[in-house]
C-alpha cells in the first residue's frame, strides 16, 4: 500500500534489508506515470545473516541510518514501508482450492472463495503466510484457464503457490524495523520483488528463473505461464566469495570485499590472466601482487557451487524442462565479470544479468543490480496502490479479507 501523500501524489517506500546492505528508497509516479526515485538511503548492514536477524539492536540502527538518508534526500518523513524478505526462513508449496459456483456463472466472489480455500492448507504452527500466488484455474475439470470470470460451470478450482516464513524470524525482523519507528505495510519475498522489476512479460510467459544473489543467500523464483510456480532460498551468496578470497589470500575481510568488487572475476578476459592486483595481506609490512588468474581460481569454484545448487533446486521443483527463457540473474554479486558465463555452463540455459532501468530521478545511485529488490519494492507498492497486486504473478495476501478480495478481483480480472 502507499505510505505517504505529498505534492507529488502518492509516495511509495521500499526497505530492502540484506546481509550486506540496507537500502531504503522513496519514489512516486511522475506525470507520465513512470516511477521517479526521489529518496535513497543505502548503508552497510549489521546484525543480519542469511536473511535472519542475529543482532536486533545493530540492525535497527542500520535501518535508522538508511531511513535518515532517505528522508534527507526525499524531503519526506518516512512512517511506513514495504519490507523485503529472504533467506532460509522461507518455504513454499503449491496448493489447490475449490468452491462451488453460485448461479452457474463464475463471479468474483466465487474466485475469492476458491482462493480462500487454497490458503486454508495446513501450515505448521511456527510458520506464517506471506504470499498466495494464483497460478491458474480449473472449471469442471478443464484446466489451463487464466481467467475464469464469466465462464459457465459448477465447480471452480484455483491452483496457487504459497510462500510462508518462519514466525520467529519474521517477528524479530518486525521488531528491528519497528524499533526504527517504521510501520510495516507488508513483507515481499525478495526474488518476487526483483522479478517484478527485471523480468519481461515474455520471459514470465515462456518460463524463466530469476536469481537474486545477495550477500548471505541466493533467492530464486521460477515463473511459468506468467506466474511464480516455485520459490526457494539457497544459503550461499556474495559473502562466501569474499570469505574465500580472504582465506585464500590471507586478507582482512574488508580488503577481500574491496578486491572482489574492484577486480573480482571468475572468467578472466583474454589477455588479462597475467594482470596484477595489488593488496596487503596479514602479517606483512609491504603490499604484494596477485595475478588475476589466481583470483579467478579462487572465485570460479564458489560460483560453480552456487549455480550447481540453483540447478539442483530447479530440478527439485520439477520444472527444469519448462524454462526456455533461461535464467535472469541480479543482485550485488551478479556484477562479477564472467559470472553469467559460468552460470550458462552449469545450467545449460540462456543467462542474462539484469539491473534497474527505465527509472527517473536519483538513478545514478541505483544503476547496479544490487538495487533491483529495492526498486522492485517500489513497483510492488505501486501495484498495491492500484489494487492490481492480486494479479496472476504477484499477490501479497497475508491478511485475507474475503469481501475486499472480491472487490479487488472485480477491478483486476477481465469479464
Amino acid at each position: 500500500m502507499a505510505t505517504l501523500i505529498g505534492p507529488e501524489g502518492t509516495v511509495f517506500v521500499g526497505l530492502d534489508i540484506g546481509s550486506t546492505k540496507v537500502c531504503m528508497l522513496v519514489g512516486h509516479l511522475d506525470l507520465e506515470n513512470r516511477l521517479r526515485v526521489i529518496g535513497v538511503g543505502i548503508v552497510p548492514s549489521t546484525g543480519m545473516r542469511k536473511g535472519g536477524v542475529v543482532n536486533l539492536e545493530a540492525l535497527s540502527k542500520a535501518i535508522s541510518l538508511a531511513k535518515d538518508k532517505a528522508e534527507r534526500t526525499s524531503g519526506f518523513e518516512i512512517t511506513s514501508a514495504l519490507v523485503s524478505l529472504s533467506g532460509n526462513q522461507i518455504e513454499s508449496m503449491n496448493s489447490r482450492g475449490m468452491a462451488g459456483v453460485t448461479g452457474r456463472t463464475i463471479g468474483y466472489d466465487d474466485v475469492a472463495r476458491a482462493l480462500d480455500a487454497a490458503r486454508s492448507v495446513a501450515i505448521p504452527f511456527n510458520r506464517e503466510l506471506v504470499h498466495v500466488v494464483p497460478r491458474g484455474f480449473v472449471v469442471d475439470g478443464q484446466d489451463g484457464i487464466r481467467s475464469a470470470i464469466g465462464m459457465y460451470g459448477y465447480r471452480l478450482e484455483v491452483e496457487t503457490h504459497i510462500v510462508t516464513a518462519n514466525q520467529t524470524s519474521l517477528r524479530n525482523l518486525e521488531k528491528a524495523v519497528e524499533a526504527a519507528e517504521i510501520d510495516i505495510d507488508g513483507f515481499v519475498l525478495s526474488s518476487l520483488a526483483a522479478g517484478e522489476l527485471v523480468l519481461s512479460e515474455t520471459e514470465r510467459e515462456m518460463g524463466v528463473v530469476v536469481c537474486d544473489i545477495g550477500g548471505g543467500t541466493c533467492d530464486i523464483a521460477v515463473y511459468i505461464e506468467g506466474a511464480s510456480w516455485h520459490t526457494a532460498a539457497i544459503p550461499v551468496g556474495g559473502d562466501h566469495m569474499t570469505s574465500d578470497i580472504a582465506q585464500g589470500l590471507h586478507l582482512p575481510l574488508e580488503t577481500a570485499e574491496s578486491i572482489k568488487i574492484q577486480h573480482g572475476t571468475c572468467r578472466p578476459m583474454m589477455g588479462s590472466h597475467d594482470q596484477l592486483v595489488t593488496m596487503k595481506p596479514f602479517g606483512q609490512g609491504s603490499k604484494v601482487q596477485v595475478r588475476v588468474a589466481e583470483l579467478a581460481g579462487i572465485l570460479e569454484p564458489r560460483v560453480e557451487e552456487i549455480f550447481s545448487l540453483v540447478r539442483q533446486e530447479i530440478k527439485r521443483s520439477g520444472y527444469d524442462a519448462l524454462l526456455p527463457a533461461g535464467l535472469v540473474v541480479t543482485g550485488g554479486a551478479s556484477q562479477m565479470h564472467g559470472l553469467d558465463l559460468v552460470a550458462a555452463d552449469v545450467l545449460q540455459l540462456p543467462v542474462r544479468t539484469a539491473q534497474p532501468d527505465n527509472l527517473r530521478g536519483l538513478v545514478d545511485k541505483l544503476s547496479d543490480p544490487s538495487c533491483s529488490t529495492g526498486v522492485g519494492l517500489l513497483h510492488w507498492g505501486r501495484l498495491q496502490e492500484e489494487d492490481v497486486i492480486l494479479d496472476h504473478r504477484s499477490m501479497a495476501w497475508p491478511r485475507f479479507d474475503l469481501g475486499r478480495a472480491a472487490g479487488l478481483l472485480r477491478r483486476l480480472l477481465p469479464g
